[in-house]
């Protein structure tokens, strides 16, 4: 009886570790919802969590370079249907196809992306960060009502909302 116990045991504490490596953080942030919503809060573009929305200087063309190990510290906004527009938006939401077949939305053709490291809703602390992927640079800006924060010539800050960004990091 002793050994069934323990038997059971393990079995129960191995299928609970598989289901834990299952998933990651990562996969859940990044999961496509079937209509993502962005909206205004405090002049910051926000997620349906309230998590703000950045670009990259480097994907103003509309093309998807943040691929890889960026999609786990920049995560791509996705969705399974057309994304709507919240209160205060304008510009013109859609989508692209990212390599992977999932749909990344897009303001104005730009594909919009959230901060794995912002940790409070409303607030952009990845504004103006600098960071690198192997060869590829990025420059990353908090997503504004009137733009992004670089486009805008934004001082590290994203409307009132943000961080103190500015930051620069290598993965």
């Amino acid at each position: 009886m002793k050994t069934k116990i323990t038997l059971t045991a393990l079995a129960l504490i191995a299928a609970a570790a598989l289901a834990a490596c299952g998933s990651s953080g990562n996969d859940a942030a990044t999961a496509s919802s079937p209509t993502a919503t962005v909206s205004l809060d405090n002049n910051l573009l926000v997620d349906s969590t309230g998590a703000a929305l950045y670009t990259s200087d480097q994907e103003k063309s509309g093309t998807v370079m943040c691929t890889g190990a960026c999609t786990k510290i920049w995560l791509p906004l996705k969705a399974n249907g057309q994304p709507s527009a919240g209160n205060g938006v304008s510009g013109k939401l859609g989508t692209v196809n990212r390599a992977d077949g999932t749909r990344q939305v897009t303001l104005d053709g730009r594909p919009l992306y959230r901060f794995a490291e912002d940790s409070t809703k409303g607030k952009a602390t990845g504004d103006n960060v600098q960071d690198a992927f192997g060869s590829q640079h990025f420059t990353w800006h908090a997503e504004t009502q009137g733009g992004s924060s670089g486009s805008s010539g934004g001082s590290g800050s994203s409307g009132g909302s943000g961080g103190s960004g500015g930051g620069s990091y290598s993965y």
